[in-house]
């Protein structure tokens, strides 16, 4: 990845996976609310920072000197917390900045009844975390038209990999199948959600993406698949409506939709794990699914 420094906001779990990409001659910086958390972002090489929404000195000093920055931070009720904190900064005190990556999700398109949707499609979010979100790429999108810096909004589908995954699941025993008719989910490894930053940073190409598997799926389907592998029974379907569930996990399976990754395949990005079914093998054929990520461990060939 041709990039010099590379800055994070909210180095968890998808781009602590994108540090592990950018290779031993880019420097990479990401901040964390926790300095419990510092150890865990180096083992993945990132020289880590705390950002609790004010700017500290050395974040300033290092957004300086930053080329390609990533944001992984959800929006709250006061709005984007990086916007908040950072606008002034990134608009006029970052004179090496090429590229933003800022990390959505699929929830924005809200609910289509399982028909498929790219991003053409206009948002309708159903979840006030998902109207916070359309709200924070038009302002993300607006600060790069006025800087002229080009943004790539990822919107992301429900994340998976290592130490986070439906074989953990099984093994602690809270796997469920639930099952509504009609019901699908889109999904990717977090591998490919790396990879899918890695090739626009390196491309300084902006835009809006979705980063999806192509094979949206009922979530008991990829329970059982990941039993077979593992060679124990899997939990017995329950309908949905006679399911217990939080008034978050429901409202999951109000939204409906089969997502398309048409335009990051267009921008030339090759996916690792096109399926749940290559992914989950790979995870269990690996021995590394219970494990969390470090920079050694999510290098791609």
């Amino acid at each position: 990845m041709t990039v010099g420094q590379v800055f994070i906001f909210g180095a968890g779990y998808s781009a602590r996976a994108f540090a592990g990409l950018c290779g031993p001659d880019v420097s990479v910086w990401g901040t964390t609310r926790s300095r419990e958390k510092f150890d865990l972002l180096r083992s993945c090489g990132i020289s880590p920072l705390l950002f609790e929404g004010e700017l500290i000195p050395e974040v300033v000093t290092r957004l300086k000197e930053t080329t390609h920055l990533v944001v992984s931070v959800a929006p709250g009720e006061d709005g984007d917390p990086v916007l908040n904190a950072a606008r002034a900064t990134i608009a006029s005190a970052m004179p090496h900045l090429r590229w933003i990556g800022y990390l959505s999700t699929v929830g924005v398109y809200g609910d289509h009844g399982g028909a498929w949707v790219d991003e053409t499609t206009p948002c309708r979010p159903v979840s006030r975390r998902s109207v916070l979100r359309v709200d924070a790429e038009q302002q993300w999108l607006e600060l790069g038209r006025t800087i002229g810096i080009p943004i790539a909004i990822l919107r992301l589908a429900g994340i998976y990999g290592p130490g986070r995954n439906a074989f953990i699941n099984l093994r602690d025993g809270t796997a469920r199948r639930l099952v509504k008719p009609g019901q699908v989910f889109n999904r990717i490894h977090v591998a490919d959600i790396a990879g899918a930053l890695a090739h626009l940073a390196g491309q300084d190409r902006g835009g809006i993406f979705n980063v999806t598997d192509d094979e949206p799926a009922p979530p008991q389907e990829v329970v059982s698949y990941a039993a077979y592998l593992m060679g124990v029974q899997p939990p017995p379907e329950v309908p949905f409506d006679q399911a217990e569930l939080t008034p978050m996990a429901r409202s999951f399976y109000g939204e409906n939709k089969r997502v398309s990754n048409r335009a990051l395949r267009a921008a030339g990005y090759d996916f690792r794990f096109p399926d749940y079914r290559a992914a989950l093998r790979a995870l269990w054929d690996d021995g590394n699914w219970s494990e969390g990520l470090s920079r050694s461990k999510m290098r791609l060939p």
